[in-house]
């Protein structure tokens, strides 16, 4: 379901695979060739959320913002940059996913985050609030710590997995 909020729509580029049980609502702007999977809620309905081209929001994942004040109280908004993995049953609330990032099933980001360009959240992983995590490296734990900078085969293996969404979400197109 795609539905507007206080008479704003979502934004959605026809090369992206949104499913049809997945709940998009409100100030949402969705790039090329991303895909959205089944159950997915993406709620832009008190902030903005912005996802990346080639970026692929799993099963039953949800995506949240915490809502302007002020002019001089911004909220949290929620983005998430380009290449980027978010695994299944995965909560981004009002944090900062920048290009490359892969955040594994389960894990929970909480306002004010910033994950790094290229950085691994392992499952399961909780990351509190304004925690920055450095690119390509790995976090993990409930709360998330660092744990090593990644390999360069981890690095090859986060370029493939985007491209195996990509390939996927157009055989669902068709």
């Amino acid at each position: 379901m795609i539905k507007s909020f206080n008479n704003v729509y979502p934004s959605i580029d026809v090369t992206a695979f949104v499913s049809e049980t997945s709940v998009i609502i409100g100030d949402v702007h969705i790039g090329s060739q991303s895909s959205i999977w089944y159950n997915v809620v993406i709620r832009g309905d008190v902030n903005s959320i912005r996802i990346g081209s080639r970026t692929n929001i799993q099963d039953l994942s949800l995506l949240h913002v915490t809502g302007k004040k002020d002019a001089r109280c911004p909220g949290f908004p929620l983005f998430i940059g380009d290449n980027v993995t978010v695994g299944h049953k995965v909560t981004l609330h009002g944090c900062r996913v920048e290009n490359n990032a892969f955040i594994g099933m389960n894990a929970m980001i909480m306002d004010g985050v910033v994950v790094g360009e290229g950085a691994l959240v392992a499952a399961g992983s909780l990351v509190t609030e304004r925690t920055v995590i450095p690119p390509w490296t790995l976090w993990m734990g409930a709360p998330a710590k660092l744990k090593r900078s990644l390999s360069e085969e981890e690095k090859v293996q986060s370029i493939e997995r985007v491209a195996s969404y990509v390939n996927l979400s157009k055989t669902y197109i068709m």
